[in-house]
């Protein structure tokens, strides 16, 4: 998620079967389209942190504004009452765990799916459908970890680790119709014609590779050098890794929702959907160790270059209601018509 540090430094397996897949979620009133050409994830065969129950994320953290526990949120924090931390701090909210996070407890590691693709126990993905009228439609896929580990480099240097990690894909359609799909990768992505994605076991559904420990969403398999925006190669000193390790189908545990643009607002496809937690303005994990933290590790007393690195925001944050299939971060949005890095 977090490398700019890293480009300022610079200057610069076997394929899980899911031919067992269980029925998907029969939701009513989620357009059909979203559901048959949702993405398939496979998850890289060494990544010790899968996806990870949004829910429970939140027994194992506590809600802190510069590192100071917030008095009056409520207790327990739910999915149903999370948005009211946005009075507390809002934006410079931090869901921060309550364990050291090198005693590595479990919840960090998340749920590896069964041979189903299907995370038992937890829901991990929230599916966002944005219909912008005239027959456009935007659907995000978005994907939850409990941690995100940054990656070592030159052998020595790790950097970017924090709790709590967002994701996501997006298909853009039009009548119905899959145009485009946007994977997410760090502070930027990938946008392809959905035409030229690989697809799943015969299916329309197309293949997103989880990248080990960032969990970078990637069209194609193999090696990922992403230093500089726009300009993914197949090798170079920050790389990330993806390969046909599990099939995740987040499908088969989401929650979906709608989003009306024009109020702001999310409606749930189901009655017992939460839906208040998406309005949470904060980050979903701890905020930036001090360098005074034992934990912490700043090569060079780089900021960008900390072992430690803020929580990532979450859903509401993800441009859900963008004029291109890029998010508007400044970046030429470029529409892909052949498959790389």
């Amino acid at each position: 998620m977090f490398y700019g540090g890293l480009l300022s430094l610079f200057t610069f397996v076997a394929l899980s079967d899911c031919a067992r897949c269980k029925k998907r979620q029969d939701v009513e009133d989620v357009p059909s389209y979203v559901m048959d050409y949702a993405p398939v994830v496979h998850l890289h065969t060494a990544d010790a942190y899968r996806p990870a129950s949004i829910e429970q994320h939140l027994e194992h953290t506590q809600p802190e504004v510069d590192y100071v526990s917030v008095s009056e949120a409520p207790s327990p924090l739910t999915l149903e009452n999370l948005s009211s931390l946005n009075d507390s701090g809002g934006e410079n909210v931090y869901l921060t765990s309550t364990d050291n996070v090198e005693d590595h407890p479990d919840w960090l590691f998340g749920v590896e799916p069964d041979n189903s693709g299907k995370i038992e126990g937890a829901v991990s993905c929230a599916v966002i459908v944005n219909d912008k009228g005239n027959g456009l439609v935007d659907a995000f896929y978005m994907y939850f970890y409990s941690f995100d580990f940054g990656g070592v480099y030159l052998d020595f240097l790790n950097v970017g680790n924090h709790v709590g990690d967002w994701e996501h894909n997006m298909i853009r359609f039009q009548d119905g119709v899959p145009k485009y799909i946007w994977y997410s990768q760090h502070s930027n992505g990938e946008a392809f014609d959905f035409d030229v994605t690989e697809k799943y076991n015969g299916t329309e559904r197309p293949i997103a590779y989880s990248a080990n420990g960032t969990h970078a969403v990637y069209a194609i398999d193999g090696d990922h050098a992403h230093a500089i925006p726009n300009l993914n190669l197949d090798n170079g000193i920050v790389e990330d890794h993806t390969d046909k390790g599990p099939v995740w189908d987040p499908t088969l545990s989401a929650y979906y929702y709608s989003y009306n643009a024009s109020s702001e607002t999310f409606t749930a496809y189901g009655n017992s959907t939460p839906v208040d937690w998406l309005y949470f303005k904060g980050h979903w994990g701890d905020e930036q160790y001090r360098d005074s933290n034992d934990l912490q590790e700043c090569f060079l007393d780089i900021d960008g270059l900390c072992k430690y690195t803020n929580g990532p925001t979450g859903p509401i944050d993800k441009q859900l209601d963008r004029k291109e299939v890029c998010p508007d971060n400044g970046i030429p949005c470029i529409l892909r018509k052949e498959l790389g890095p």
